[in-house]
């Protein structure tokens, strides 16, 4: 393996899930493995699945150094006996398969993501057929030690059909030895048949100690105001990050402070996100501030719903504000209406390369006209 200065499975200005040093909050989905690993039935492909950033490609590379650096317990008995079954995943910085996992030179290991286009020399958008046949390669080089071998796919989502059906002769024909980790953010997207073939590890999304240990443990410098940063990252570390390197909190409060102008809408603000979005090498904010409009209309529908602003706030004068436009049950259900056609909507107008100011701008006055209502 090569590492490369931007690696499709690893969240802007986060660490790699290879580099994480623990996995905080999902203790059930450990021992679960755990528990497979010491009856010695050891399914040979596990789904890891959960929302974006909880933690399942940290974990997929938990299991995959586990595995390459413990021994089987029939080859360890000895003497007296097999050893008691391991109660932890861990396993020190300084063995042998850490320092060659960190290097990218394990050779037990391969991990499966989108590759570069040779002709365009551009990140695909999708794991390839080819992607996946080089793993006969990998298994051909490996079998010779006797060891085990570890396959890691981020995402299986990602996979085009091709693809899938390649990775699925293998669930249905493991090589000796070998355990598939395969890593999905929505698993109804997969073959039904790869989803047979494979245990379940679900994750779940952290709570706000767990959210806050695991955000410490980046070594990332956060806003001050990590209650903000928690609200709108629902549990998500992953979505925490990308917040925060892409200025999302800022984003938020300029929406809730556009919301609050309604129904005559700031129509300087309005174009000042418009223009923003259209800025050159701005895809990353753009499909940010659509996710931010998405979280603000999910929060006034569930305001509506509950008569109450979620809490805590996800900025200052957010809670006023959706119970202003939000706060009662026929508003909610205004804009759980309204936030499925603006997603239909975006969906269309990215599919077809619609400018993204219009898409904004054509968001902006769907919500007023919510508003107005």
């Amino acid at each position: 393996m090569s590492e490369e200065n931007d690696r499709p499975d690893q969240a802007p200005g986060a660490p790699h899930p290879r580099d994480t040093a623990r996995l905080i909050g999902q203790d059930n989905a450990e021992n679960a493995f755990l528990e497979a690993f010491a009856s010695e039935r050891l399914h040979h492909g596990w789904l890891i699945t959960g929302p974006k950033g909880v933690g399942k490609a940290t974990l997929a590379w938990r299991i995959a150094r586990f595995l390459l650096a413990t021994p089987d317990a029939e080859a360890d008995g000895g003497m007296f006996g097999a050893p008691p079954p391991p109660t932890t995943l861990d396993i020190s910085p300084d063995h042998p398969v850490s320092h060659r996992m960190a290097a990218w030179a394990e050779p037990g290991l391969a991990c499966i993501t989108r590759s570069i286009n040779e002709d365009t020399k551009k990140l695909r958008n999708e794991i390839v057929v080819e992607d996946i046949r080089k793993l006969g390669k990998f298994f051909g080089l490996s079998a010779a030690d006797g060891g085990r071998r570890v396959v890691i796919v981020d995402s299986a989502d990602e996979m085009n059909t091709s693809a899938a059906n390649a990775l699925l002769k293998m669930l249905e024909e493991p090589p000796a030895r070998t355990t598939l980790l395969l890593v999905s953010h929505q698993p109804t997207r997969l073959l039904p048949t790869i989803r047979s073939r494979c245990r379940i590890l679900r994750l779940s999304p952290l709570g706000p100690d767990d959210m806050a240990a695991a955000l410490a443990q980046t070594g990332i410098e956060l806003p001050q105001n990590n209650d903000h940063l928690a609200a709108l990252a629902s549990g998500s570390v992953g979505a925490a990050l990308r917040i925060a390197a892409l200025g999302g909190m800022e984003m938020y409060a300029e929406l809730v402070g556009l919301l609050a102008s309604m129904p005559r809408t700031d129509r300087g603000r309005a174009l000042a996100l418009a223009e923003a979005a259209a800025q050159r090498n701005a895809t990353d904010k753009f499909e940010l501030l659509l996710n931010m409009f998405d979280i603000l209309m999910s929060r006034l529908a569930r305001t509506g719903a509950t008569g109450e602003a979620p809490l805590p706030e996800a900025c200052i004068n957010e809670s006023e504000t959706l119970r202003s436009l939000g706060g009662n049950a026929q508003k909610g259900r205004a804009w759980a209406e309204v936030s499925a056609e603006i997603t239909a909507r975006t969906r269309h107008g990215k599919a077809v390369n619609l400018d993204p100011a219009s898409l904004v701008l054509d968001t902006v006055f769907k919500m007023q006209e919510t508003a107005a209502r």
